[in-house]
């Protein structure tokens, strides 16, 4: 006999009771997740940023207007769980990295509760991987040696995955670096999530 498969509803209130590696985390935990069982898109990024963890709004910052303009979204749209499902790759604000920038999503998160969550998520047919950090835990050997070319081999990802990097305003120069991106790829992102979320 198989075992009953926990609820969504109750797996997250235990992601949102989750406090793992709270010493490690400077403002305390707040995980922030948004998902359901009728997403078509998954959108995994790296972590919260300090904004994000006040809101509890994934995505309520620069980085994320940078996000939704690349996807040609609105925050209607980007923001119904109905149909894009949102989970960082560490749920929590990691603290600042004294080298500047935030510190990496905390190594916890993502092994503890991904596999659970994504068992509820089987009408995913498009998972954005959002830099680097979420590249490397959910494509392992097949991620490229640097984070632009796991994004420029985008193709050999199939249909299911697409890289992406990271939207922070360090992209705006690592965009002009890099025209193929915009050029390519942004086009066929929006043509895809465009084409499951109608």
């Amino acid at each position: 006999m198989t075992q009953v498969q926990e609820s969504l509803e109750a797996l997250l209130a235990r992601v949102r009771a989750c406090d793992i590696c709270s010493e490690h985390l400077p403002l305390g935990p707040r995980p922030v997740v948004r998902i359901s069982t009728t997403a078509r898109v998954l959108i995994i990024g790296q972590a919260p940023g300090t904004k994000v963890h006040e809101t509890g709004i994934p995505w309520n910052d620069p980085s994320g207007d940078r996000l939704r303009d690349w996807l040609a979204l609105d925050k209607d749209v980007f923001y119904d769980t109905s149909k894009i499902a949102i989970m960082p790759t560490g749920f929590c604000y990691p603290g600042r990295d004294p080298k500047g920038g935030d510190l990496p999503p905390r190594p916890e998160c993502a092994p503890t509760w991904h596999g659970l969550l994504r068992a509820h998520l089987k009408g995913v047919e498009l998972t954005l991987l959002v830099g680097m950090h979420a590249q490397t835990f959910c494509l392992g050997d097949a991620r490229k040696r640097t984070m632009t070319e796991t994004v420029r081999a985008w193709r050999e990802y199939g249909p299911a995955v697409i890289p992406t990097p990271h939207p922070s305003w360090r992209t705006t120069g690592w965009a002009r670096k890099n025209p193929w991106f915009e050029s390519d790829l942004v086009p066929e992102l929006q043509r895809r999530v465009h084409a499951l979320i109608a």
